[in-house]
This record gives C-alpha cells, structure tokens and sequence, in this order.
C-alpha cells in the first residue's frame, strides 16, 4: 500500500517571538490529495504552539491527547511532553500511531515521537516531515545571517523548501506566540 506523505513542519525562536509553520501538502503516492491543510495550531489559551507531520488521523490523535496533558499539568509543556511520550510508547494502541510533532511555548521547543522521544534543540530551531532538513538548513543560515523575525524565517525557509522538496508546497500557515 503506499504510504501517504504529509508535511514540513518547522519551528524558530528568536528575540522574543516563537513561531511555528507548517506547508498545506498531502501527498499520496506520486498524488497531491490536499493542497491547503492546516498542521500547525495553538492551544491551550494560546499559549502554545503544535505542528505535526505524519498521518492525519494518528496526528489529530495526538493533538487531542497532548491538549489532555497540558490541562492534566496546567500548561506545563515540559511535562506535559514527557507524559505524552510515555503513554505513546507504551499504550498498546497510541505506539502503533505514526507521526510526529513539535511543541513550543515561549520558553522551550519540544520534538516528540511516538519512539518516547522528548527532544530539546541545542539551538532555537527545530523541524520534522519530508522537507524537514531542508527547512533546517534554511532556517538555519537565516537565523544566523539575517535580521529577519522568527515568523519570517519560518516562512521564508518553508519555502525554500517547498522549491525542493516534493512532499512539501508553498501554502503556508504560521502561528506566532510574542
């Protein structure tokens, strides 16, 4: 069965803005099945940001479960991450689920995978999906050489990659937390 791919997520903070995109792409194949979907979201009285790449269903999934935990441990993110993490690793139904996601508040980013991974970039950037390391890379050099704004990184090397990557296009959609 082919695998549907969906997604470039990609996450910067800088000064005293975070900011998280994500392209609208879902590929099945060889096939461009949606052109404008929304992963990227705020939640818990926008507070914080959530992106995911991987399966729809299994991301909604866990976008669900994440906002339980952050109401469980009243917006603590680096909690509520971990928990999220160990359920999803060990409940028989969740490990099954293949996606991932990246959460941020204004403080801390976070790259969580149904592996149990809670992890927290050395730097103030952060991506998963299929253009992933090209977003990287771009965000990257433009946090490092440029006076853009988190938001504007976000943006601009979430279009660099979607001028490579076939799995990732160039309609964007951004959440900021200032």
């Amino acid at each position: 069965m082919k695998q549907i791919k969906a997604t470039t997520i990609l996450c910067v903070k800088k000064d005293n803005e975070v900011s998280i995109s994500g392209d609208g792409q879902v590929s099945f194949g060889d096939s461009i099945l949606k052109s404008g979907a929304k992963k990227v979201r705020k939640v818990y009285n926008n507070q914080i940001l959530i992106g995911f790449a991987g399966a729809t269903a299994d991301a909604i999934t866990l976008f669900e479960k994440f906002e339980a935990k952050l109401d469980e441990f009243k917006g603590n993110l680096r909690r509520s991450s971990v928990e999220l993490a160990k359920e999803w690793r060990t409940d028989k139904i969740l490990k099954t689920l293949e996606a991932m996601m990246i959460v941020a508040d204004k403080n801390e980013i976070f790259l969580i995978s149904g592996s149990g991974d809670v992890i927290e970039p050395d730097i103030p950037i952060c991506s998963v999906g299929s253009g992933g390391f090209y977003a990287y890379s771009a965000a990257k050099a433009l946090y490092n050489y440029s006076e853009l704004s988190a938001s504007e990184i976000t943006i601009n090397s979430l279009t660099i990659a979607s001028e490579i990557c076939i799995y990732t296009n160039n309609s964007i959609t951004t959440e900021v937390l200032k």
